[in-house]
């Protein structure tokens, strides 16, 4: 295991300085899945949430959540992103929500995708809670990554 990078020798939090770092090409995807009753997916699929379309709503949250990054993760560096891409798909007892991030940069990407995967999950749940407050938000993870000095990593 490495060791942490996010604290100075007197242990205080400090952005890493990743100005030394060669630019790379950078890309992460995460996922995610918010379980609900069969009832309240039917009324996602056939468009029918009196908030409006969940899913187009969800998708976009999740793009602005993503460039959002660094003002809500301490220490995140804030990043140029060439690509976000959201995706929200009905499944099983709910919606899968999948996440995509690209930059060119000196630091991993990581952080956006899982952001993105994250605020859309809890905008699918605020647009539903009226319906159906038993909604779960679960299984947030970073499936793959490239890269850098560690370069690839795929979920096994």
């Amino acid at each position: 295991m490495s060791k942490l990078t996010h604290f100075d020798g007197e242990g205080r939090a400090a952005m890493v300085d990743v100005g030394s770092k060669a630019v790379t090409t950078r890309r992460a995807v995460a996922s995610g899945f918010v379980s609900m009753r069969a009832e309240t997916l039917t009324l996602v699929t056939e468009n029918a949430a009196k908030k409006g379309d969940v899913i187009s709503v969800a998708e976009l949250a999740g793009i602005m959540g993503a460039k959002q990054t660094a003002a809500l993760i301490p220490l995140c560096h804030p990043l140029p992103l060439s690509k976000v891409s959201v995706k929200i798909t009905a499944a099983g007892q709910g919606l899968n929500v999948w996440a995509e991030t690209k930059t060119s940069g000196q630091t991993g990407i990581e952080m956006e995708a899982l952001t993105a995967v994250s605020v859309a999950c809890l905008t699918i749940y605020d647009m539903l809670k009226v319906v159906d407050r038993d909604m779960i938000i679960s299984d947030i993870k970073l499936l793959e990554k490239s890269g850098g000095k560690s370069g690839e990593w795929v979920r096994s």
